[in-house]
């Protein structure tokens, strides 16, 4: 797995005003949205593209598409919601998909509860928006998935990641035959025991939608 932190000074910016515990909800939102669109431009340089001839005003010009089939965006329910629209920004074409999956609390395992995907993904490039990467468990079953579906070809994107999570990403996915990278606007320092990341940003969905009982 190709691991990339992204480095610019607006991401930097924008992932400090993310971390302060004062930053309420809809500025949370709208920050989470323009920090995924920059993220959103590393994510997609190896976005598969064709040539085509264009008409312009003067003359035609050479340049490229999208190929097919289109990227498929896959925000992780409920926090990879908050990451959709920055996504979309920079793909307006992609198709979207959604998977639910949610961390046992008692043993930080991924369930998953809930999927509306396509049933064959052969040849797709996907797109896997997860807001924390903390202990690796929910990023690596959301691979496992879209891989068992065929997809060739993933790219995670993450607010946040914790090094124990990347360890375990590398690890569980040592024998997948597809290239995975990670897409992080910040690498923090650890998790803690209850397998928060450290220092963190807290609970993103919480923090994206207020705390749902």
């Amino acid at each position: 797995m190709h691991v990339h932190v992204a480095d610019h000074p607006l991401i930097s910016h924008k992932l400090t005003v993310l971390r302060d515990a004062s930053t309420d909800s809809p500025t949370f939102r709208r920050l989470a949205e323009e920090l995924v669109t920059l993220l959103a431009y590393e994510a997609t340089r190896d976005v598969r593209v064709e040539p085509v001839t264009v008409t312009t005003p003067v003359a035609q010009a050479e340049g490229v598409r999208l190929s097919s089939p289109r990227p498929l965006v896959v925000p992780i329910l409920r926090a990879g919601l908050g990451m959709l629209e920055g996504m979309q920004r920079l793909l307006p074409t992609a198709e979207v998909g959604f998977l639910g999956m949610i961390r046992n609390e008692e043993t930080l395992v991924a369930e998953t509860y809930a999927e509306r995907l396509p049933d064959d993904l052969s040849g797709r490039q996907c797109y896997v928006l997860d807001p924390m990467l903390a202990t690796g468990g929910t990023l690596v079953d959301a691979i496992d998935f879209l891989v068992r579906r065929g997809a060739d070809h993933i790219t995670a994107v993450t607010l946040l990641a914790a090094p124990e999570g990347v360890k375990h990403v590398e690890e569980q996915l040592a024998d997948v035959d597809v290239p995975v990278t990670l897409v992080t606007a910040g690498l923090d320092e650890r998790l803690d025991e209850n397998g928060y990341i450290v220092p963190g940003l807290g609970d993103a969905g919480d923090r994206l939608y207020g705390v749902a009982d």
